[in-house]
């Protein structure tokens, strides 16, 4: 991992007093979408890092030149793009650290209303859950409403939480986070968070997000053997933490 100094952030003013919420946003060749998902982020955030995965594209130039603090992390999965992420963060850590991705089918203005459970103190740890909230058409598609109804399931099952969805627009404080221990580096990273979370007591919570049409493929959803890969590994993180409760 290393990083580089395109953006400092320092168009983003955080005034004293005020709650502290920095974005990580793992990405791999996004350098059509970042722009557009960058200028969304509510002028709330004091600090958003892009950890550009291995892109062959200009995703990270991109990144830099709207304010983002670019790190790299060239070894793929997005599990160590976050982990990559939150090395960055130890140096000066925010109160609430909300990842985000980087292909546009998130809406980055919904931010304020995803960490208001956090910053209102009803809530440590914050899905937003894009099965219950505005979907257009297609942007879900089967085989990944199919898997996030599994696992959702199986978790209901093994730890009585009832989630919606796995999705990557998420929330949380950042003490939880590092208490955490987060160690999952490719497909298992989100579901690995909400088992974790609830083993650890914190208060979760979920509220419907929107969803459009990602800005390209999907490195997972949009191949046959991302789909195949990504879903082994998920019933896989589900089955080792059911086999240790």
């Amino acid at each position: 991992m290393g990083v580089v100094t395109f953006g400092s952030g320092a168009r983003r003013i955080q005034l004293p007093g005020k709650t502290l919420t920095d974005v990580i946003i793992p990405a791999l060749n996004e350098a059509e979408s970042l722009p557009l998902v960058l200028a969304d982020i509510p002028s709330s955030v004091r600090r958003v890092i892009v950890v550009d995965n291995g892109s062959t594209d200009q995703t990270a130039a991109v990144a830099g030149a709207a304010g983002a603090v670019v790190v790299f992390e060239p070894k793929r999965g997005y599990g160590r793009a976050c982990l990559a992420g939150m090395q960055e963060l130890a140096a000066s850590p925010p109160d609430i650290v909300v990842f985000l991705d980087g292909d546009y089918s998130d809406y980055p203005e919904e931010l304020d209303d995803l960490v208001a459970p956090i910053t209102s103190d009803a809530a440590d740890f914050v899905i937003g859950s894009r099965t219950r909230g505005n979907r257009e058409k297609g942007a879900l598609l089967p085989q990944a409403i199919f898997g996030n109804w599994l696992a959702c399931t199986l978790m209901r099952l093994f730890w009585g939480v009832r989630y919606t969805d796995l999705g990557p627009f998420r929330a949380i404080r950042y003490t939880d986070l590092i208490r955490l221990g987060m160690q999952d580096e490719t497909y298992g990273w989100t579901i690995e968070m909400q088992i974790k979370a609830r083993l650890a007591g914190l208060r979760d919570t979920e509220i419907p997000v929107s969803y459009r049409k990602r800005i390209g493929v999907s490195k997972v959803t949009g191949t046959v053997s991302g789909t195949f890969k990504a879903g082994i590994w998920i019933l896989g993180t589900i089955g080792r933490y059911a086999l240790t409760r």
